[in-house]
């Protein structure tokens, strides 16, 4: 007599789902679809050779240490060349505060099982990204959302959503995920000082904040927070900060510097925190894979990674740029988009009676796909916008694909009714 396993999973297992980007990602395999679905980076730029190079030199030289157990904290000198990388953006740290992870999925899956229980109000953007929410839904959370605009979250409609009592903010400041936009720097000051008051603290997510192709830097929160704890304006000339007494717990990752196989994120966070993140982590995976940190540091050390990483952004300035080209050659008035200043992806605003599911089945038809809005949401509501990914695309498949779509959202739109 078989199992009936329906009957034996958590309940927790009822708000989970499958995520509709690794559906689309099966789909577009197929060598005939041009894909803007992904938030895949540009395999072409992996750099294969370094790696090829620094597995050899791991094994051959500390192959013994690189296959075994390790801490779970991380591989001491990959958390220190983070510390030290995360300096020139005015982010002090030691390496007591710093947690390797098996992707950032795995540290929101950390925070999640760390700071939620059933029921916990989380306050996040609108859109948002959708790994963050599907990571939470398993702890059973509910969402309370603020909506973006072309300089990132609104901050003049938090203080309505903080009266709700969060567990916790989640904010991507730079070239957010999926909306392409920034926070401001005058808004990243409000956004510090409203959560100060109201005491929620804010998961600040930055994956994308090397990838600038243009306009100035902009500090990161937890800068801004540690400033106005020891009460000073943020510069990159200050002293060390205590920062790790704040309010912001910062998460980045190498998937979109490196590669996105390696699963290598990290998180930042007071010394306490992370020390029960390690506890956590514990029972995940006891650590994430010591080979893999290893090599990482070998080929990200001694200046490697900035360099490449000023490549990458070259060639995500290039295919961003085709890209906002193409959409004002072919797409239809009445559609908007966003114009990202970094990052992968951008944002299309459809006319309000249009959904994008559908949208999407014309443009499967057409041989070219993107990820519809309401994924973004957590209550799937708001159904007249899509995300498109500029970084995988070879140039001369993003002006076709552009214009295939262009000629779906013309078939679409003009129909109707003025």
């Amino acid at each position: 007599m078989s199992t009936p396993w329906h009957h034996r999973y958590a309940q927790r297992t009822q708000r989970m789902g499958s995520s509709m980007i690794r559906e689309l990602l099966k789909l577009t395999e197929r060598p005939d679809i041009i894909s803007f679905a992904g938030g895949l980076p540009a395999p072409e730029l992996f750099p294969v050779e370094a790696f090829e190079a620094a597995s050899s030199r791991v094994l051959r030289q500390h192959g013994s240490k690189a296959l075994q157990y390790s801490t779970t904290e991380g591989y001491l000198p990959l958390r220190e060349l983070i510390v030290e990388k995360m300096g020139r953006y005015g982010i002090e740290a030691s390496v007591d505060n710093v947690l390797i992870t098996s992707g950032s999925q795995q540290a929101l899956d950390l925070i999640g099982k760390l700071l939620i229980n059933p029921g916990d109000l989380i306050l996040t953007e609108r859109p948002s990204y959708l790994g963050a929410l599907q990571a939470w839904r398993a702890y059973q959370a509910e969402f309370s959302t603020v909506p973006i605009d072309d300089d990132g979250l609104r901050v003049d409609m938090l203080e309505e959503a903080l009266c709700g009592g969060p567990k916790f903010m989640y904010v991507l400041p730079n070239f957010q995920n999926p909306g392409g936009v920034t926070l401001s720097y005058e808004r990243r000051l409000a956004l510090i000082d409203i959560a100060d008051r109201y005491g929620v603290p804010i998961i600040e997510d930055d994956p994308y904040g090397e990838l600038r192709f243009e306009g100035e830097h902009l500090p990161p929160l937890v800068v801004l927070d540690a400033d106005k704890l020891n009460g000073r304006q943020y510069n990159f000339q200050n002293e060390p900060h205590s920062y790790f007494k704040g309010n912001v717990i910062y998460m980045s990752t190498f998937s979109k510097t490196l590669a996105p196989g390696l699963r290598l994120g990290w998180i930042v966070a007071p010394a306490s925190v992370i020390q029960h993140c390690v506890m956590t982590k514990q029972g995940m995976d006891l650590h994430t894979s010591s080979f893999i940190q290893m090599v990482a540091y070998e080929v990200a050390k001694d200046g490697f990674l900035t360099e490449h990483v000023r490549q990458i952004r070259d060639v995500y300035r290039e295919r961003r740029d085709i890209m906002l080209a193409a959409m004002s050659e072919h797409f239809p008035p009445g559609v908007r988009w966003t114009r990202p200043e970094g990052g992968l992806f951008l944002w299309v605003t459809l006319p309000d009676e249009l959904d994008s599911t559908a949208v999407l089945e014309a443009a499967i038809n057409h041989k070219v796909a993107f990820v519809p809005g309401a994924t973004f949401y957590p209550d799937g509501n708001t159904r007249n916008s899509f995300r498109l990914n500029f970084s995988n695309a070879q140039p001369e498949q993003i002006q076709e694909g552009i214009a295939r779509l262009g000629q779906v959202l013309h078939n679409v739109i003009e129909p109707m009714p003025v």
